[in-house]
């Protein structure tokens, strides 16, 4: 496993603005979408590409494009649904997925109730979109079922990252495929409760608002 922190002096800037309990939700939105097209140039870096013949008004060009099968971006419900715009404002070619799950507040397990993604996912380039990476377990998750669906390169964006989760996901996948996890800071730890720490509070509520 790869871990890239973005480091750009917007990324800090959008990332402090976020992390202040005050944002109202409206700009929240519109920062998660601005930090998360920065971090998608990142994570894109070795998007696959094929060699074309373009023909311009003055001659033909020899140039590159995005292969396929075409990459798959899978925000994780719901949170991960406020970094999907920013992720396919720069791969707009690009298909999308579903993947709902949600982790139980007692036992920290993770459950699935919601998947839209193909039945094959071999050679896909999948990009996982979700806004936390605390203690890991969702993106575990994540992706044991693209892996299992045949899919070997996985990249993750995450806006803030936890030490513990970053750890626990290393130890569960392994060398089995190329993963990598870009994110705009690795923070100090996570709480009892499991949240990280200083942290953003919970980026769906802030997102989306409560919903009981």
């Amino acid at each position: 496993m790869r871990l890239h922190v973005a480091d750009h002096p917007l990324i800090d800037h959008k990332l402090s603005v976020l992390r202040d309990e005050t944002t109202p939700s409206a700009v929240f939105r519109q920062l998660v979408d601005e930090l998360v097209t920065l971090l998608a140039y990142e994570a894109t870096r070795e998007v696959r590409t094929e060699e074309v013949s373009i023909q311009t008004p003055v001659a033909v060009a020899q140039c590159r494009r995005i292969a396929d099968p075409r990459p798959i971006v899978v925000p994780i419900l719901r949170a991960g649904l406020g970094m999907l715009e920013g992720m396919t404002r720069l791969l707009p070619t690009a298909e999308v997925g579903f993947l709902g799950m949600k982790r139980d507040e007692d036992t920290l397990e993770i459950e699935t109730y919601a998947n839209r993604l193909p039945d094959d996912l071999s050679g896909r380039q999948c990009f996982v979109v979700d806004p936390m990476l605390a203690t890991g377990h969702t993106l575990i998750a994540a992706i044991e079922y693209l892996l299992a669906h045949g899919a070997r390169d996985v990249t993750a964006l995450c806006l803030i990252a936890a030490p513990e989760g970053l750890t626990t996901l290393e130890e569960a996948i392994g060398g089995r495929a190329n993963v990598t996890i870009v994110t705009a800071h690795v923070d100090e730890r996570l709480n009892d409760k499991a949240y990280i720490v200083p942290g953003l509070g919970d980026a769906g509520d802030r997102l989306y608002g409560i919903v009981d």
